[in-house]
Order: C-alpha cells, then structure tokens, then sequence
C-alpha cells in the first residue's frame, strides 16, 4: 500500500495535460508553464497572422499599394533610359585625402601615430602636448566658461502676484 501511495500525486497538484512530466496549475489550464507558454505564443502568432491575412485583403489597402508600385516601375524605367555610367577622364581632379601633420610644430620631432592635437588645431609631441609648455593661443576660460552657461541655464521664478 505504501508503493501506491508514492505514485499518486497529492490533492492540489496535477500533472501536465501535455504529459511533459511537469506539474500543471488550473489557472493556466492545467499547463505547466513551458507548455502554457508555447501555447500563448502560438496563439499570437495565429493572431498576427489572421490581422496581416485580414488587411491584405480590404479593398482599400490594395488600392493603395498598386499606384506606389507603378511610380516604382516608372522611375526605374527613367532611370535606366536617363542614367549612364559616369567615366572618370584624367581631367577631374579629385581632393587630396585629408592629410594629418605628422611633425611637432615646435621641434619638429615625427609624431606618427602618436601625435597630440591641441584644440588650437596643431599636433605636438608627447613633451609639448601641455598648452603651458608650447604657448598655446586657444582661450580655455571662455570655453569653459560657454560650457557652464549652456550646462547651467539661468532659473527665474515667475513673480507672484500679491494679494
């Protein structure tokens, strides 16, 4: 007697209705929650899929697409009549790439990589870097003093109105 009482599961818990071997609860219609989960998302998915089904087939969204797809087919017909391929002569110049200083501007050392920008809009090496030490022209107060302002607005209280 006691094996059958080992095999029977007591009062407030029920098996799957799956029979995935997990305990089910009635609020999620004796599902476990895998199962209840799977079976929540089929259920949107059937959803989505009727609401796609239902809008491709009123009138009114079909009308809309169809003058969206003959502009489409006329611009391509347009441009592949208008359009060539444009051919390079050796008569256009293009830009040179935007080229980085690559010297210190006070001794002339080869930064490479390396190099230091100052806000001043020259490169240094590792030793002049410092505004102090290559006597930079750049105002950091005002700079910072700019930055505070649009950091920290101006607050004003509206006046009230005495009585």
């Amino acid at each position: 007697m006691a094996e059958e009482h080992r095999c029977q599961t007591p009062e407030g818990h029920r098996l799957c209705v799956n029979n995935c071997g997990f305990f089910g609860s009635s609020a999620t219609m004796n599902l476990c929650s895998n199962c209840y989960g799977d079976l929540c998302l089929k259920q949107q998915q059937q959803a989505s899929m009727k609401s796609t089904v239902e809008s491709s087939l009123s009138p009114s969204s079909t009308s809309m697409i169809t003058p969206v797809v003959e502009n489409y087919a006329a611009e391509l017909e347009i441009s592949a009549t208008e359009k060539k391929p444009k051919i390079q002569t050796s008569t256009e110049q293009q830009p040179p790439p935007l080229q980085r200083p690559n010297r210190c501007t006070v001794c002339r050392k080869r930064v490479g990589l390396t190099g230091f920008m100052c806000r001043c809009g020259t490169t240094f090496c590792g030793t002049h870097r410092y505004p102090e030490v290559h006597g930079c022209t750049f105002d950091f107060k005002s700079v910072g003093r700019e930055e505070i302002k649009k950091a920290n607005p101006l607050v004003i209280a509206a006046k009230l109105q005495k009585i």
